[in-house]
């Protein structure tokens, strides 16, 4: 499957070709990104269809968790799977720049954590 999904609200069907490819729809509502990564997002996920290879509409089902906050053992295997991650990058990978969606992540990512230990201190 591609990573192709249509706007309910303006009807642009929009697709991801490579991993640094970020679209939106022409009204702003949703987005994908990241080739075959399949990244994608919505301002309203009820506005979201994917979109396979033959043109059917997928509708798709999110699930919300909003009760349950990550453990401060979840947090450190986040960052554990992140730096795992970057460790199984090959040699020309690592010399590249990183982008700011990246630092902002590990950023969060270790705030989080300190976070989390501060409360436990106190």
């Amino acid at each position: 499957m591609k990573n192709r999904a249509k706007c309910k609200l303006c009807k642009s069907i929009i697709e991801s070709f490579h991993d640094t490819d970020y679209v939106r729809c022409s009204c702003g509502e949703i987005y994908v990104d990241g080739g075959n990564a399949f990244r994608c997002g919505a301002t309203d996920w009820d506005n979201f269809l994917r979109v396979d290879e033959k043109g059917n509409e997928i509708a798709i089902k999110v699930e919300k968790n909003i009760s349950s906050k990550p453990t401060k053992h979840d947090l450190l295997k986040m960052l554990d799977e992140m730096i795992t991650s970057y460790e199984g990058l090959p040699p020309q990978a690592m010399i590249n720049p990183i982008t700011h969606y990246d630092f902002l992540s590990a950023l969060l990512l270790l705030s989080s954590i300190l976070k989390g230990s501060l409360k436990e201190d106190n």
